[in-house]
């Protein structure tokens, strides 16, 4: 109840800030691109040949010292996505949650994985864990192997022979951890690309006989984050359709079998399906979209973004440049002029991350949802 009583004021808040009726505030999604490495090769993204053609890059990544700072000067959020790159390279994962645990509070923590480091990432779930565990027990933790295809089709969408196996090795391992981790959630998530678009049947089916507690499917985007602006990844928005149909009818079907966490993350992802649709066919904003009001995307060089989508293009500054005071970049001259650009629609995509958000704030999609939600409890 108490987050309903915060989160009100704040949907408030926001649609007077869309406006510039009223400041921004403190979003309330965070997601953190802890660092940019990736072992992964991977056809949709091109983020790992930063490193490899500029080395001493990795020497400019934020401290933990420094994201302390960063953090100390937010606030309250409610989702601290993390991101990459591979998460599980970055030594000190465990204590950027500990340090986003401390002074984000959040409730929920989300980790996409490619699991091709095991060992590491075993190790760092299970510290990650125990912290949680021990000093805050209220985080839900979400970890999501990333699942592209089946077998050796998987390895060639993301370019690294035998890295299937690990998925489904720490799929299982994730699966295991949960008779004595109640708060842990495991996850697969398939980025739907021209590679792959045509047999998401296939994909779906497999992963529904191994027990996700939740598939995501998001669609391949040309991003500046990726470095993929001139890759041919998108799908037509027809096969796209086509792609998640089957998808969208085993939410459906088993939607009354979920708990209600389950329930109302998978009804916001139905809804989600007709707006990404609706987006790409139109090529415009479907629904006022809230980014760099709601959510935040930080860089693992102290860069804020209203999201990944704009990027390196149209970034809000850099926190270093603010003494990493984090509201004062946030209610900076740049930051306006980003929020503005969106606001009169000259950009519009549809990531999934904000538009959730989006959905939040718009009150004909929220109806949605809860009539997914809650139609299912009368069955």
């Amino acid at each position: 109840m108490s987050y309903i009583q915060e989160l009100l004021p704040k949907m408030i808040q926001y649609r007077l800030a869309r406006y510039g009726i009223a400041g921004p505030g403190m979003p309330i999604n965070l997601t953190f691109s802890v660092t940019n490495i990736c072992q992964s090769r991977c056809k949709t993204c091109n983020i790992w040949e930063l490193y490899k053609n500029n080395p001493q890059k990795r020497q400019t990544e934020l401290t933990l010292a420094e994201i302390n700072t960063i953090f100390q000067s937010m606030g309250h959020v409610y989702v601290f996505n993390i991101s990459g790159g591979e998460p599980f390279l970055r030594g000190d994962l465990p204590q950027i949650i500990e340090s986003a645990c401390r002074y984000l509070t959040p409730g929920i923590i989300h980790i996409p994985t490619n699991a091709i480091a095991i060992r590491k990432i075993r190790k760092q779930v299970a510290e990650i864990l125990d912290l949680l565990e021990t000093q805050f027990p209220t985080v839900r933790l979400t970890i999501k192997p990333s699942l592209d295809h089946i077998g050796e089709k998987h390895d060639e969408i993301r370019g690294v022979p035998g890295n299937f196996e690990k998925v489904m090795e720490l799929f299982h391992y994730l699966k295991q951890l949960q008779a004595e981790h109640k708060n842990l959630h495991a996850e697969l998530g398939t980025v739907i690309s021209c590679w792959n678009v045509g047999e998401i049947e296939i994909i779906s089916e497999y992963v529904s006989q191994l027990g996700a507690d939740s598939y995501r499917n998001e669609i391949a985007e040309q991003r500046s984050e990726m470095f993929n602006q001139e890759n041919p990844i998108t799908p037509s928005p027809d096969d796209y359709e086509k792609a998640i149909a089957f998808f969208v009818k085993q939410l459906r079907t088993n939607m009354k079998n979920k708990v209600f966490f389950q329930r109302i993350t998978n009804s916001f992802r139905l809804i989600y399906y007709d707006l990404a649709i609706e987006t790409m066919r139109e090529k415009r904003q479907i629904i006022p979209c809230y980014a760099g009001i709601s959510n935040a995307h930080m860089t693992p060089y102290g860069d804020i973004w209203a999201c990944c989508t704009l990027g390196y293009e149209k970034s809000m500054g850099n926190l270093r440049d603010h003494d990493y005071d984090f509201k004062s970049l946030w209610n900076s001259r740049q930051a306006k002029k980003v929020r503005n650009d969106i606001r009169s629609g000259s950009c519009h995509c549809p990531l999934a991350n904000q538009t959730y958000s989006n959905i939040l704030l718009h009150g004909p999609s929220l109806t949605k949802v809860l009539w997914e939600i809650f139609k299912k409890q009368r069955w």
